[in-house]
């Protein structure tokens, strides 16, 4: 397993998901955790707002709170990370996997 395969296991991002009626975009009300914050599947995380309706949203994995990616009031696209987590806490060094893949040249 190379460094990176192990460090995208560790570190997972939480993708802002189409809460419905296709909508393609929400905006963070309240975030209800903080970086450093130990978060478990299925609690609240924050709550977003779209057009329709504001809905609670639950974190799909356990571990810590590494990164918030958005302020409160901050309009997000649907599919974009908005939350990053350590899978594992306390593994060494915290390094996340860059958000840009390297390219490689020829």
């Amino acid at each position: 397993m190379t460094a990176s395969t192990a460090n995208d296991q560790r570190f997972r991002e939480f993708k802002m998901p189409d809460v419905g009626e296709g909508l393609t975009e929400a905006e963070i009300l309240k975030w209800y955790v903080a970086a450093g914050d130990t978060v478990s599947d299925g609690q609240v995380v924050c709550e977003v707002e779209t057009a329709k309706a504001a809905v609670e949203l639950p974190i799909p994995f356990d571990g810590a709170v590494h990164e918030l990616r958005f302020d409160e009031g901050a309009t997000v696209d649907v599919g974009t990370p908005i939350i990053v987590v350590d899978t594992r806490p306390g593994a060494g060094p915290a390094e996340p996997a860059p958000t840009v893949p390297d390219q490689q040249t020829y």
